[in-house]
């Protein structure tokens, strides 16, 4: 504003010495006329007919604006271009006195035309300009358990949604003074920039523009929040504010902004000094108030439902960010702009570091029924799905964590050397499902059964690897990482194969019916393999049916690998011996099931249903 109070001075000054010289140089009558009629002209409006009417600049009047504005630019011009003789002391008093009374007019007819000539932002028409763009991933899956609380709400209902941000039209603008003013508020600016008025000019400029801009703010939903009402505000209220705020910074810097730094160049065009000082103040105001809530939400509390937001503000002002640097010339406020964006990438590392400890920490007791897909392992996957989303903002964020990574991702040498030439976002993944995996498998040792236990980590290293393969987290981790989940899973099959059919295919071992000469105990010892055999599998089915594997392949696969290990061997003890039970008394008790019964009884496994077999008896044949 200093160069604005030179400007003034030089003119008032620079004016006084050329009216003095012109008046020593002569009189004209004509000129001396000319400034009488618009001496008067000013004076009438100033008491009289015109003190009545509220505004020179009506639609259907013209004529008497024009007619006001030619008097101003008479005396202007007489002051500066011509010279009359007579009194000059008491004409440059009349004019200056003129021009006053002219300009404190023309001030408010300034105000007054650009309140009245705002246009209010229209919500409901920006709304339909934006794009928004939204993540969502489907999801049937069960509800979690009120044990983990601590990790917010999943797959309820139709799964995560996630509305990420807006998107601007390219053609999106808004008019935020209507255009037919336009023109009449230059005229007025000319006017008092020339008679040396154009301090006043801009203090009611800056304030009618500011507040209309604080106006624009509520209507996209910007509240002044400090950090004290953040922190009072619940999750889901905070999470609407913090949607609209994503949507306030870009429609402010591109459109509002956009649109003022277009209406000042043009209204106030000829005074560079006035165009920049101008916009500053006005930008600085509806900055500083954006700025506010975004530093309030970077050094509030931080839990891990917050990071897709926070990141989505963090985008949102770096996007902004230079087309804010090009607009505004006040480095203080590019400055607080840099400083707040820091502090956001800062509040969302910190939240990420907050999601991988409560992975790590996370100790709940509660084993799932049937051995289903932990919430824990459902939350992580989902989460990250999305979180994947941000990559290039976490890699750019990570950068130079690679250390503490490293110190995270144990001692597998081929998969440390793999991990070099993965990006920092990548490795932080690979290091946090390393630590999933380990805490499923310490919750695994919850159940009883060896054989649920198997199952219960198939079930769930199959959903991560399911979950990384059908989203850009393949891509992170890579083929490599796919193949080796996909054999550990394997492994947890063989394991449960042993642990659970091994025992039961124990019974049909040669043991105790051959070498034996006497018949009887070899007739006995057969006839309790087969009943411990079927018991056995009664029990097994009956339990087993009630498990769950949640994977249509995985189920289909371990059914395959269950009928191969114990159908060949049924079939071939049956084979053996089906003729010395048969000649038996009660024949069917003992071999109560065909090879073809078992194969379609292992069907029934694992569906999560609950079934028993005591009820079938295959007919005796003596």
């Amino acid at each position: 504003m200093a160069a604005v109070v030179k400007i003034e001075l030089w003119l008032r000054l620079s004016r006084y010495s050329r009216v003095s010289t012109l008046l020593r140089s002569g009189d004209s009558k004509r000129e001396g006329d000319r400034f009488e009629a618009a001496e008067k002209v000013i004076l009438r409006w100033d008491s009289g007919q015109g003190a009545s009417r509220n505004s020179l600049f009506w639609e259907d009047a013209p004529d008497e604006a024009a007619e006001y504005l030619s008097a101003v630019d008479d005396i202007l011009h007489w002051m500066d271009e011509l010279s009359i003789q007579s009194d000059s002391a008491k004409i440059v008093e009349r004019a200056e006195n003129a021009i006053q009374i002219a300009m404190s007019r023309l001030e408010e007819e300034f105000r007054h035309m650009l309140i009245r000539s705002t246009v209010p932002l229209d919500a409901e028409h920006l709304h339909g300009s934006i794009r928004r763009v939204s993540l969502s991933f489907a999801s049937h899956e069960s509800e979690n358990s009120d044990e983990f609380e601590s990790f917010a709400d999943v797959d309820r209902g139709s799964g995560i949604f996630h509305e990420r941000g807006v998107s601007l039209g390219d053609d999106l603008r808004v008019d935020l003074i209507n255009l037919d003013a336009v023109d009449d508020l230059k005229e007025i600016v000319d006017r008092m920039i020339r008679s040396g008025y154009e301090r006043e000019c801009l203090n009611v400029y800056i304030s009618v523009r500011r507040d209309a801009l604080d106006e624009c703010l509520v209507v996209l939903g910007v509240e002044k929040l400090g950090i004290e009402d953040i922190q009072k505000i619940d999750w889901k209220s905070l999470d609407e504010k913090m949607k609209k705020w994503i949507q306030a910074v870009k429609v402010s810097v591109q459109v509002l902004l956009t649109g003022e730094k277009r209406l000042c160049d043009y209204i106030f065009s000829g005074s560079d000094d006035s165009e920049e000082a101008c916009f500053n103040e006005i930008a600085k105001g509806c900055v500083r108030k954006l700025l506010n809530f975004a530093e309030a939400i970077a050094i509030g509390e931080r839990s891990v439902e917050k990071l897709f937001r926070i990141l989505d503000m963090y985008e949102a002002l770096a996007y902004v960010l230079p087309d804010l640097q090009a607009m505004v010339p006040d480095e203080f406020v590019i400055d607080e702009a840099k400083g707040v964006l820091s502090r956001l990438g800062e509040a969302a590392k910190g939240t990420f570091c907050e999601f991988e400890n409560a992975v790590r920490s996370e100790t709940s007791k509660k084993t799932m029924l049937n051995a289903e897909i932990h919430p824990l392992a459902r939350y992580v996957m989902n989460y990250l799905r999305l979180l994947v989303v941000y990559s290039n903002t976490l890699d750019e964020l990570l950068e130079g964590n690679d250390d503490e990574d490293s110190r995270r991702l144990g001692d597998d040498g081929g998969e440390n050397l793999e991990l070099e030439t993965m990006s920092p976002l990548a490795r932080r993944l690979f290091s946090l499902i390393a630590s999933l995996e380990s805490n499923l498998e310490r919750k695994s040792k919850l159940y009883a059964d060896d054989s649920l236990q198997y199952i219960f980590l198939m079930n769930n290293i199959q959903y991560i690897v399911q979950k990384v393969k059908d989203s850009e987290l393949g891509k992170l981790l890579g083929d490599r990482w796919v193949r080796k989940r996909r054999g550990q899973v394997r492994v947890y099959a063989t394991s449960y194969l042993r642990a659970s059919w091994g025992r039961l295919l124990s019974f049909l071992k040669e043991e105790g019916t051959v070498g034996s000469s006497n018949s009887a105990l070899k007739l006995a010892a057969l006839k309790e393999k087969f009943k411990n055999f079927n018991a056995g599998f009664e029990e097994l089915y009956r339990v087993q049916t009630g498990w769950k594997v949640a994977d249509p392949q995985l189920r289909e696969e371990l059914r395959i690998s269950i009928s191969a290990k114990a159908l060949p061997a049924y079939r071939a003890f049956v084979g053996r011996h089906e003729s010395q039970i048969e000649n038996t008394r009660h024949a069917g008790r003992y071999i109560k099931y065909s090879s073809d019964d078992l194969e379609n009884y292992l069907l029934d496994l694992f569906e999560g249903s609950a079934c028993v077999l005591n009820h079938l008896r295959r007919k005796s044949s003596s």
